[in-house]
């Protein structure tokens, strides 16, 4: 099935990679994608995508190309529909938004009806391109929102929040029933983002206290107290890694420094994942040369948190 995702803008490149989650992408514009679906059970997964439309055709951002496109579509519903107009960053079409609906709605067949319709069809311009798809889902981003790690049963400063950590489980290519490993759990809330996709997480720390938490804010998760650079996992016995490694003067690292707890974890990650699958891993320096000798980088991408620190993410494969 082939379907136009309508993307977050908060970051360039991260919404497109955790579209490798669900197929192909075959067309890349700011905002917008066209994916090759393979796994559309997966779709309802992705944290940084906003709505999701079957794909209808496409076309120049000119509005009689668009009315032809239309026409030729000779699109008709036997109940409701509604049409809407998105214009993405860089959308090169002038005129309002009310205007091209109006005329999505004199060129499709059907009754129109703007609240709660049969159908929803769905043009999005971005760059040069018009995109017309028939909506399938609307992703329920707010649920994040309202799984803030401040309300959990244990909170520690520093943690990331739910729709990142979401983005990054994605990312892994983690499937329902896989075990997805965190070697620096925290609070557990990359645990959680597995367990909530069907996914077995487990999560391991070396700080009994965060153990103990984590165990407190995701029951059902799997933790354990462990030296992320001698974990008791089995060679190859994992199917993904999400972590977001340790910085800073304050933490404490068992391993004597951070250079050190660097190349072992990556060494102890590289040992426990199966041959062929990923591991996500965050810091806050770029380790991709040290990464890379030990597996194959997929792709490195760079997130500002704030002024004084910048969030590296590496995608590595065994």
């Amino acid at each position: 099935m082939k379907v136009i995702a309508e993307l977050s803008g908060e970051h360039p490149g991260l919404p497109f990679a955790e579209l490798g989650l669900v197929g192909e992408i075959l067309d890349r514009r700011p905002q917008v994608a066209v994916v090759d679906c393979k796994s559309p059970g997966n779709l309802s997964r992705l944290s940084l995508t906003h709505a999701v439309s079957e794909y209808l055709g496409e076309c120049e951002a000119d509005s009689r190309a668009f009315a032809r496109l239309l026409k030729d579509l000779a699109l008709c519903t036997g109940g409701t529909y509604a049409a809407r107009v998105k214009k993405m960053e860089g959308c090169t079409m002038t005129g309002p938004a009310p205007e091209l609906e109006r005329l999505m709605g004199s060129l499709i067949g059907g009754r129109v009806r703007l609240e709660n319709p049969d159908t929803e069809y769905r043009a999005v311009c971005s760059g040069e391109r018009w995109y017309l798809g028939r909506l399938i889902l609307r992703i329920d981003r707010g649920s994040f929102g309202r799984r803030r790690p401040g309300d959990r049963a244990f909170f520690h400063p520093g943690v990331m929040m739910p729709r990142m950590a979401r983005a990054l489980v994605n990312i892994s290519l983690v499937q329902a029933g896989e075990i997805l490993l965190d070697p620096f759990c925290g609070t557990g809330g990359m645990v959680l983002e597995a367990e909530l996709v069907g996914a077995q997480g487990a999560g391991s720390d070396i700080d009994p206290l965060m153990v103990a938490g984590s165990r407190k804010n995701v029951p059902g998760g799997f933790f354990f107290r462990a030296d992320a650079t001698a974990l008791p996992v089995r060679s190859s016995g994992i199917h993904a890694v999400a972590t977001d490694l340790p910085y800073g003067q304050s933490v404490s690292i068992a391993a004597g420094s951070i250079d050190t707890l660097y190349s072992g974890t990556l060494e102890e990650i590289r040992r426990v994942l199966m041959p062929g699958r990923r591991a996500v891993v965050v810091t806050h320096r770029d380790i991709s040369r040290q990464a890379g000798e030990l597996m194959e980088v997929v792709a490195t991408y760079s997130q500002r948190v704030h002024r004084s620190l910048v969030r590296r993410i590496l995608v590595l494969r065994k």
